[in-house]
């Protein structure tokens, strides 16, 4: 069983492929204010272990993707070779396809969330990087995550991910992009009254957590759905009038 700090090593030296990492980051990273003896001896101990490690996954090569770089590490790999890289460079693709082509987003979207296993470094330790890159990393995937279902609804795909979607609404009360995709979603599917119960559950929830009130945003889609503009979409379900 790997050792979390071996793991936190690899995700540090991950964070930047082709970067030395110095000695003292690393050494401020796995033991933060435990000062210990022989800090550089253990972290040696520690990089050992993942040249190991890395060898009994890729042979010899492994061995040698961590180098001795001055008065640091480096992980010899490319960005692209690492999920996190390449999330994001895929993330940035689908954004930039959003206003263009939605169902090209939608798919390159979709890549980019298929990346991800469970929560951003799960596995590894508690220093200020690890964290600052865990709560960037999954402050993007939620991004993503909403670019994905705005190129769904935009290119017309049908089956939005209802109950997902309503989840994360009530997870990140702050963050208002979701409950409007999450009303949309469910006008879309022809469910205009829930719709619109999303609306005050959020409101409420804005209220209660953060003392403000909607946004213009959600406040505009709100009035959209309530006098069922066209710029909406058309319900699934609804009958065309016959002349």
């Amino acid at each position: 069983m790997t050792s979390k700090r071996v793991s936190s090593v690899l995700a540090l030296l991950a964070l930047t492929p082709g970067q030395a990492v110095p000695f003292d980051q690393l050494v401020d990273e796995l033991w933060g204010d435990d000062h210990i003896a022989n800090a550089k001896n253990a972290l040696q101990a520690n990089v050992t272990r993942l040249r190991k490690l890395l060898a009994s996954v890729a042979g010899r090569e492994g061995r040698e993707l961590v180098r001795t770089v001055g008065t640091g590490y480096l992980l010899d790999i490319r960005p692209e070779s690492v999920d996190a890289h390449h999330f994001v460079a895929l993330a940035d693709e689908g954004a930039a396809l959003l206003g263009q082509d939605p169902a090209a987003a939608a798919h390159v979207l979709e890549q980019a969330l298929g990346r991800w296993r469970g929560a951003a470094l799960l596995d590894v330790s508690e220093g200020f990087r690890c964290r600052t890159a865990s709560v960037q990393l999954e402050e993007r995937r939620l991004t993503a995550y909403e670019d994905w279902v705005t190129a769904r609804l935009a290119a017309g795909v049908e089956g939005a991910p209802v109950p997902e979607l309503r989840q994360l609404a009530t997870e990140h009360p702050g963050r208002e992009r979701l409950s409007e995709l999450l009303m949309l979603a469910l006008y879309r599917d022809g469910r205009q009254t829930e719709a619109l119960e999303v609306f005050h559950q959020a409101r409420r929830r804005l209220a209660e957590d953060l003392g403000v009130e909607p946004g213009r945003s959600l406040h505009a889609v709100y009035q959209a759905i309530l006098h069922q503009d066209d710029a909406l979409g058309r319900p699934r379900g609804s009958l065309a009038l016959i002349g």
